[in-house]
C-alpha cells in the first residue's frame, strides 16, 4: 500500500492517523522529494478522471489565469497541467498494487476500505 502527498498537507496527515490508527502499514511517497512522474499520472487519470484527480480549492488552482483553469477538458490537458503544478493533484492519493483506492481524505470512506 502506498499513500501519495505532501507531509505537511492537512489532509494528508488525517489520512496518516487514520491509517495508522487502523494498523495499516503503507509507504509515503513524499510528492516535494521524491516528485511525480507523468506515468503515474496516467495512471491514476485512466482509474479516476481528471475531475477527481485535479484539486480546485486550493491556493496554487487559485491562482492560475482563467484562461489556463478553462483549458482543462479532459484526462490530456489535466496531465500537462499536473505535471506542471503537482500542488493541485487532490490529495493524499492512497493505492494499492497499482489501483487507487482514495483521493483526497474522507473518514466514512476509509473506513470502508478493507485494508
Amino acid at each position: 500500500m502506498k499513500l501519495y502527498g505532501i507531509p505537511n498537507c492537512d489532509t494528508v496527515k488525517k489520512a496518516r492517523a487514520a491509517l495508522a490508527a487502523r494498523g495499516v502499514t503503507y509507504e509515503f511517497h513524499d510528492f516535494k522529494k521524491h516528485g511525480v512522474t507523468e506515468a503515474m499520472l496516467s495512471g491514476w487519470l485512466k482509474q479516476v478522471g481528471w475531475q477527481r484527480l485535479l484539486k480546485k480549492t486550493g491556493p496554487t488552482w487559485g491562482k492560475l489565469p482563467q484562461e489556463v483553469k478553462d483549458s482543462i477538458k479532459d484526462d490530456a490537458s489535466a496531465l500537462a497541467l499536473l505535471l506542471q503544478h503537482p500542488n493541485i493533484i487532490k490529495r493524499p492519493v492512497l493505492e494499492s498494487n497499482g489501483k487507487v483506492l482514495a483521493t483526497g481524505f474522507n473518514e466514512t470512506e476509509y473506513k470502508e476500505l478493507r485494508l
